[in-house]
């Protein structure tokens, strides 16, 4: 009266390892005869399996030591340059694309400033707002 299967059935449908599962001790024959996962369910429904709850209380984290205090390392070993010119490269091209979608800017003063972004020209949104406004790209009030 192996029931192997029938718990390894029931844990992964009741989501949990097959350690928590219990049987209800008077309906093993029924248990025992169970042999797809319809019939697992049904049980489950019945009550005759369950899955025993989970043991061990919940520890409380301590909060993310992460201040500047706590940072060991270059400048680049927190956040590398790759990334950073990541972000800033994305954060303009988002821009330029709302910008473009907008009807804001032209097509082709659009592909330009995208070049010069790409070429790292600027150090950020706000020179790159800049940089649109001195040179009257700008079709309507950005």
């Amino acid at each position: 009266m192996s029931l192997n299967i029938q718990k390894r059935l029931a844990a992964e449908i009741l989501g949990c390892g097959e350690s928590r599962v219990r049987f209800d001790p008077e309906r093993l024959e029924d248990i025992e005869d169970a042999i797809t996962r319809a019939d697992i369910r049904r049980l489950i429904e019945e009550g005759a399996i369950y899955a025993e709850a989970k043991k061990g209380s919940v520890r409380r984290r301590e909060p993310e030591k992460r201040g500047p205090g706590r940072r060991k390392g270059g400048k680049y070993s927190i956040l590398s340059r790759k990334e950073r010119w990541m972000m800033r490269v994305r954060a303009q091209r988002k821009y330029l694309g709302r910008l473009k979608a907008a009807r804001m800017l032209r097509e082709e003063a659009y592909r330009s400033v995208y070049l010069q972004v790409k070429a790292g020209r600027f150090k950020s949104v706000t020179e790159l707002k800049n940089y649109l406004k001195e040179n009257g790209l700008l079709l309507a009030g950005a």
